[in-house]
């Protein structure tokens, strides 16, 4: 079954967690120092908080699938979509190992740090995974 991916950008960690908990009725499933995650099943979704950006609000939309099936099917209906689609395989994103868009375990790392960190410091810009921000045209 699939589920709503929702990660937004919060300026205050622990005031979005108590509104957010009560909100769902729910404490977060995962907590990290700069990081906390509900898996809600009313609505399906994956909802997650980062205070990792200065910059607040949405930070990427998805759908989490739970095989390979589902994994299959939903790159299937984005080809399908006439939309880019970059099949970048195993990633780590948001403190998860996955491929794109299928969870496989827990990490100790959020994301691509180390990876965004050295293409920051070539380019001199922000970098964004492809997988964390949507995709990008080539």
């Amino acid at each position: 079954m699939k589920r709503l991916h929702v990660h937004v950008s919060v300026k205050d960690l622990g005031a979005s967690i108590r509104f957010y908990s009560q909100l769902f009725a729910t404490e977060p499933t995962v907590r990290k120092t700069d990081y906390a995650k509900w898996m809600l099943d009313d609505p399906r979704v994956n909802f997650a908080i980062s205070q990792r950006d200065s910059k607040t609000g949405v930070q990427h939309l998805g759908i989490q699938v739970e095989n390979r099936s589902e994994l299959t099917e939903v790159y299937e209906r984005l080809k399908r979509a006439d939309a880019p689609v970059i099949e970048e395989g195993e990633t780590t994103c948001c403190y998860a190992h996955s491929e794109k868009f299928l969870t496989s375990g827990e990490s100790t790392v959020y994301g691509t740090d180390e990876i965004r960190a050295k293409a920051e410091k070539a380019s001199g810009t922000l970098a964004c995974a492809p997988s964390c921000c949507g995709p990008k045209t080539p």
